[in-house]
């Protein structure tokens, strides 16, 4: 039997995404390429425990937000935050199955900049989003700040939350969903991991004495 897909080669595994079998050729070149591998192909998990994270080397600069700096300091003090952000990813993600990585890095990514441009000038403008399902992961997150700054205001009487911390929370995701995407079309590396760190639905705001879950890249 020849492979499913080039149609020349020995199949010789079976492809959950083209319920066919195909050859390991195929398999490697096609992987997230043009095949939408579901998340639980052995084949996947096994090319994802080789794979290294990518160095911030080897990406575009202007992607990584080169002008807002994140210490270690920011991230123990905004823990809560960042854990919030990233559950409401891990939500917006199991509520639409075709979201893959660039997506949650695009959304990510417009309202960062819709923040930098407010913490710099003082002035609101949003990034225009053109696609539905960024524009829907986008109100999402949007809706965790204002969760945050009311559960502050419930706790403490006030808030102290600044746009400059979004900024840089946001910014702290979009690094880490650059270096732990494989970069490939229809990579969903980054949204898996995403998942795998809220299998509940609660959100950590609800419980703002929960051990550390702080997700570092």
């Amino acid at each position: 039997m020849s492979c499913a897909i080039c149609e020349k080669r020995k199949e010789k595994r079976f492809c959950p995404a083209v319920h066919g079998r195909i050859c390991p050729q195929c398999c490697g070149e096609q992987r997230e390429v043009t095949l939408d591998c579901p998340s639980e192909c052995v084949y996947l998990e096994q090319a994802r425990q080789h794979e290294k994270p990518r160095s911030t080397a080897e990406l575009e600069p202007a992607a990584l937000f080169p002008n807002v700096e994140i210490g270690q300091a920011f991230i123990y003090e905004q823990e809560q935050l960042i854990l919030g952000l990233s559950y409401s990813l891990a939500r917006s993600v199991r509520a639409g199955h075709s979201i893959r990585d660039a997506d949650v890095i695009a959304a990510l990514t417009a309202l960062a900049r819709s923040y930098e441009t407010l913490t710099n000038s003082g002035l609101h403008y949003d990034v225009p989003i053109t696609n539905l399902a960024h524009q829907a992961m986008a109100a999402d997150l949007q809706q965790m700040v204002k969760e945050y700054r009311q559960a502050e205001q419930k706790h403490t009487g006030y808030t102290r939350l600044r746009d400059s911390d979004v900024l840089r929370a946001l910014v702290f995701l979009v690094r880490m969903g650059l270096t732990r995407t494989s970069g490939r079309p229809r990579s969903r590396a980054f949204v898996d991991f995403l998942l795998a760190q809220f299998p509940e639905r609660e959100s950590p705001i609800a419980a703002p004495n929960e051990a550390s879950r702080i997700i570092v890249p």
